[in-house]
């Protein structure tokens, strides 16, 4: 529509019919929405605009076959492609493609130099810190760290709470009823980043513990949280195991 606009058509009509996928249920909307005044100058800016998007696109295809090319072509001192290094990664629930490999040129694939999971969040800025003193608890913030790791892990962390039935976003959603969810999002980060540590020292591929493991993995804890609420709605429980 916004080619068309440009290249001289202000028929709403005609616009509103190259609409494409369901904004096809909204061709009335939207014949309305596209009567109004719409100058050669207002032309000009929205071509602008095109031919900048066009031009960053193209950028962008030219520096994605460019990182394809060096993963192609480079392995680790154990000899370890860092495409197949990517590839495990692209497993994790919420690491994409690209997010794999910048996680990949921040960590390097030989996690020989980070003797624990721990030491590598630590280096990298996502570990929670441990401020107690005297028995009171202090501000538990993580330390400073590699700002572009965090940001793509903390991105990782959102989109694996959007997932289904996983266990990243069953951690992300139970965190975030009691930290709120920007805490809970950089929590999934640190173990989005805990299990690259892992993948990559074992060679292995993500196995998704699935998103009832917390439920599974403490019935007792669950089943008494549940008999609370229903306590507190008025009701009385009277619980008789099945076979």
């Amino acid at each position: 529509m916004l080619a068309a606009l440009v290249a001289g058509e202000r028929d709403p009509d005609v616009l509103a019919e190259l609409a494409k996928g369901i904004l096809r249920r909204k061709i009335p909307a939207l014949r309305q929405a596209l009567r109004g005044r719409f100058t050669d100058h207002h032309a000009l800016l929205i071509g602008l605009s095109l031919d900048h998007a066009a031009h960053l696109e193209a950028a962008i295809s030219r520096l994605d076959e460019r990182v394809d090319a060096v993963f192609a072509t480079h392995t680790s001192q154990a000899g370890v492609p860092f495409t197949q290094a990517r590839d495990r990664l692209d497993t994790i629930t919420g690491v994409g493609k690209r997010a794999a490999e910048t996680i990949i040129a921040e960590i390097g694939v030989d996690m020989t130099r980070f003797p624990t999971a721990a030491h590598l969040a630590s280096w990298a800025g996502v570990a929670p810190g441990n401020n107690i003193t005297g028995g009171k608890r202090g501000s538990g913030k993580t330390t400073n760290g590699d700002v572009w790791l965090i940001d793509v892990l903390t991105q990782c962390g959102w989109a694996a709470a959007r997932t289904r039935d996983t266990y990243l976003s069953a951690q992300f959603w139970r965190l975030a009823r009691r930290i709120g969810k920007k805490k809970a999002a950089v929590a999934v980060a640190h173990t989005i980043l805990v299990i690259c540590w892992h993948l990559l020292t074992r060679d292995c591929d993500y196995d998704d513990l699935g998103g009832d493991y917390f439920t599974r993995r403490n019935t007792d804890r669950q089943r008494d949280r549940l008999i609370q609420q229903l306590h507190g709605l008025g009701y009385r429980v009277t619980l008789d195991k099945t076979a």
